[in-house]
């Protein structure tokens, strides 16, 4: 049974396997990169305010409209409207208006009506346009039971067609399996280009291989980005690239 890496997003901020988790946003950074649309285009971030994602499409020169619960803190890339607003309910965005959305740091985990969420990220995309998002996985939400001795609730996940999880610290999140997340995706008629973990890499390997040698960080991440996908991947988070199919009229 996976155990749960410390410093996990919905966990604290322990400093225990600090270098699996540098590792870990080098990946997302990386994976993020790859997927941008190569000349600019206008993008929605709907990561929330933990994460970095919408700077890094700024950077990439791309127009971001960056929705959070709060205003932001820090100044802002002269390329990105932040717009304080609830990610579930995209009322106040027109219909197809944007050419690709960020929906990363486990934003649809925390929605558990996450059919909602994916509905409105397809109603804004223009068709062709793309989705790049995050989960907490079926194995997290498996790790998570176990440490809690929620021996029952174990036992009923391979019957569930939904599988919400309680953390230690009062919240809850929705884990998906892939095809769980694949079936998610195809409803809202967007069609799955890809779903692959976060990292395949186990933190024990990450964390040996960096104490060993600090500077094999750039190699580690492109050992990740190129590692062959298994059926069923056993990372703590799905990553997932959609497209919304070409054709049809954004709904009103």
């Amino acid at each position: 049974m996976l155990s749960i890496p410390a410093k996990h997003p919905a966990v604290g901020e322990s400093e225990s396997l600090a270098s699996y988790w540098t590792f870990y946003w080098a990946v997302a950074a990386a994976q993020l990169s790859r997927w941008l649309p190569r000349r600019p285009s206008r993008v929605l971030d709907l990561s929330g305010p933990q994460t970095r994602y919408a700077d890094q499409v700024a950077h990439a020169g791309h127009t971001v409209v960056e929705v959070r619960d709060a205003p932001r803190g820090t100044p802002q890339p002269r390329l990105t409207r932040t717009i304080v607003g609830e990610a579930s309910s995209l009322g106040f965005l027109s219909p197809g208006s944007f050419d690709a959305v960020v929906a990363e740091g486990r934003m649809l985990s925390r929605h558990l009506v996450t059919e909602n969420v994916v509905a409105e990220i397809a109603r804004v995309l223009r068709p062709g346009g793309r989705v790049l998002l995050s989960v907490d996985s079926l194995v997290l939400g498996m790790a998570i039971l176990a440490e809690q001795n929620y021996w029952a609730h174990l036992s009923d996940v391979p019957r569930s067609e939904v599988m919400l999880v309680p953390w230690p610290d009062g919240t809850i999140t929705r884990c998906f399996g892939v095809e769980q997340l694949r079936d998610l995706l195809t409803e809202c008629d967007l069609e799955v280009e890809w779903i692959r973990p976060r990292t395949a890499l186990s933190p024990s390997t990450v964390e040996h291989v960096l104490k060993t040698s600090p500077e094999s960080l750039p190699r580690l991440v492109r050992a990740e980005l190129t590692a062959p996908q298994a059926d069923e991947p056993v990372g703590i988070h799905l990553v997932a690239s959609a497209i919304k199919k070409a054709g049809r009229r954004p709904s009103p």
